[in-house]
């Protein structure tokens, strides 16, 4: 099975690079296709889906991931799966009879910068000097929940740590924390939601 993945952004791209293959495993291959920002993903997304359509092979997949952003994910969600129907997918939220999807929607919740402080280990491991504790702390103990934007904490904590006193750069931190993350004991509910739903796609 191939599977085609719709990213905002190139940080998404450099990390899924890492965790699409442990995820779906050496049987299946992938593609990242990283866009401009959520706007230029979402305005080009019923053109690419209709696209596909017409020519997607039958054992290729597609999933799109989008950052929440601190909207109502449930409006978005049903945003993207009203896309998917009017190309003609079904989706996992909307199945055929049998329970088959070719289409996954899924947001990160409140970005994906959330999924690396859901794995503290793997945080410290990329940029030591990030305390290993950093988890138990009442801010981080919900990595979907962490206030005022989880990029700018990201940014914070490194910097505090000695790293990019520049700012953030966001796809080599991807990159490298995502190298070293344990993808199953993460605690972000947002990224295993993302894996369950990956793991039943190939299937």
């Amino acid at each position: 099975m191939h599977i085609e993945f719709l990213v905002e952004e190139l940080s998404a791209e450099a990390a899924l690079r890492d965790l699409a293959p442990r995820a779906i495993g050496p049987d299946h291959t992938f593609r990242v296709h990283a866009h401009q920002g959520k706007h230029d993903l979402l305005a080009k997304l019923p053109g690419r889906l209709t696209g596909y359509g017409h020519w997607l092979p039958r054992d290729w997949r597609i999933v799109v991931l989008i950052d929440e952003d601190r909207e109502d994910c449930r409006v978005q969600k049903r945003r993207l799966e009203a896309t998917a129907r009017a190309a003609g997918f079904f989706t996992k939220t909307s199945p055929n009879a049998r329970g088959a999807f070719r289409v996954l929607n899924r947001l990160a919740i409140e970005e994906l910068e959330a999924w690396f402080f859901g794995d503290v280990a793997a945080l410290a491991a990329a940029y030591p000097g990030i305390p290993s504790t950093l988890g138990g702390r009442a801010r981080f103990r919900d990595p979907d929940a962490i206030a005022g934007g989880t990029w700018e904490a990201l940014e914070r904590e490194l910097q505090r740590a000695g790293y990019y006193p520049g700012g953030l750069a966001k796809i080599e931190a991807a990159g490298r924390i995502a190298a070293h993350m344990d993808l199953d004991r993460n605690r972000s509910r947002s990224f295993q939601v993302f894996l369950r739903g990956l793991r039943e796609l190939v299937a």
